[in-house]
């Protein structure tokens, strides 16, 4: 039987990829199986970065900073991840970006939520989400945290 693919394991892996890409500013789009993530990596400060930079630039013209993430590589980057887990015996830490998504993805889930959109810039989070069918629920939102927002009807 196949395991269920849950919000909080597809999150936390693309954000474990997004923060080995230095992504920390995106837009995340969820269609039908697939996840769309728009943002460009932060800049490197030194000279050797900026080089490396520029020549990426130059093989990859026209490229329009969007990724796309569907089941097959989410599986594919949660078993490199794992690898490199099984090799670390220390806490994660639990303000990085993985561990933020996978922390959302978990209040989706615990809903019986739907994603629709996730926004993150430097200091917020902006969540886009509807409920499934079937599944009720009410949602109060601490502003000096996640903005939570559930959208009554689909926007699709």
């Amino acid at each position: 039987m196949a395991e269920k693919k849950t919000y909080d394991w597809q999150l936390r892996t693309i954000g474990q990829s997004l923060e080995a890409q230095r992504i920390s500013v995106f837009e995340l789009h969820r269609e039908g199986e697939r996840f769309i993530v728009k943002g460009e990596p932060q800049e490197e400060t030194s000279l050797l970065a900026k080089l490396r930079n520029w020549q990426k630039r130059n093989r990859s013209a026209g490229m329009n900073g969007s990724l796309t993430f569907t089941a097959q590589d989410i599986d594919q980057l949660d078993r490199q991840g794992r690898a490199k887990r099984s090799k670390n015996d220390r806490l994660p830490d639990f303000h990085s970006l993985a561990n933020i998504l996978r922390t959302v993805g978990s209040h989706l889930d615990t809903k019986g939520a739907e994603l629709i959109e996730l926004r993150k810039k430097d200091l917020s989070l902006l969540v886009l989400w509807t409920l499934r069918p079937g599944a009720e629920g009410c949602e109060g939102s601490d502003p000096t945290r996640i903005d939570l927002v559930k959208l009554t009807a689909s926007r699709r």
